[in-house]
């Protein structure tokens, strides 16, 4: 049986108050691992870890904007102040369907200080530590969108896209070390994010699926505390968790 190591260990999740985020979070904390729950959103954070962990033994929610980097080295610093981080899953988005021709600077901007530079800034902190400690173990939420284009999809794909490539280098950068970068990325997941797309458009695009429905935040959270795990020998790599979306 795989041990997860995740026992007694420290996870850091950004984007942690709903959804997959929040499947993460109860995933990790099935495990018998710390939590760190990081979210913009205050209430929500607070409330999905008072039904977890009532006591606040083993979850403490930590509240930053990613789009800001000196509140995001402050959360940081809070986190690392409670417990050393062993995992980090980065897994705050901003989702944003637009086109070419319709995205604002603005919005194109946005959504990279969230999906790709809060990445990068956090993860350069996290792995400096756990580069000194000789472990760890980072994973970042990609989507099916960074691997295939889409017309509505122009700055969330695009992100998605430099989301994995850079993990191949922070993973080419961290492999000496014992630290090791993977990501997963998957299609369209059962959120309520998801649920509220009309009804015929949910259906038109759960028909695409191969397997004939989509995921849900489990099924992709179970992956990512896999590519946790103190045993494993794979980095540098992205699991597709789409149902047969796209098949290599």
């Amino acid at each position: 049986m795989l041990d997860t190591g995740l026992d007694g260990r420290t996870v850091l999740i950004t984007g942690s108050a709903q959804g997959l985020g929040a499947a993460l979070v109860r995933a990790c904390h099935a495990e018998g691992a710390h939590v760190a729950a990081l979210d913009v959103d205050e209430a929500a954070n607070r409330a999905l870890v008072e039904r977890l962990d009532p006591a606040g033994e083993r979850i403490r929610p930590v509240r930053a904007d990613l789009r800001d980097p000196a509140a995001l080295a402050a959360a940081y610093d809070d986190v690392r102040a409670w417990r050393p981080v062993d995992v980090l899953i980065n897994n705050a988005a901003r989702p944003l369907a637009r086109t070419l021709w319709e995205i604002t600077p603005e919005e194109w901007d946005d959504v990279f200080a969230v999906n790709l530079r809060a990445v990068f800034l956090l993860t350069r902190a996290v792995g400096a530590d756990m580069r000194e400690r000789g472990f760890g173990r980072i994973v970042n939420m990609a989507s099916v969108a960074g691997q295939t284009p889409r017309p509505t999809g122009a700055a969330y794909g695009t992100s998605k896209a430099g989301l994995i490539a850079l993990t191949r280098v922070f993973a080419a950068e961290l492999a000496p070390y014992g630290v090791t970068v993977n990501a997963v990325a998957p299609a369209m997941i059962d959120t309520p994010m998801v649920r509220s797309i009309d009804p015929e458009a949910l259906a038109e695009l759960t028909a695409q699926v191969p397997m004939g429905r989509i995921a849900t935040p489990e099924e992709v959270a179970r992956v990512a505390v896999f590519l946790a795990s103190r045993e494993t020998f794979v980095t540098g790599a992205t699991y597709d968790v789409n149902g047969g979306v796209l098949m290599r």
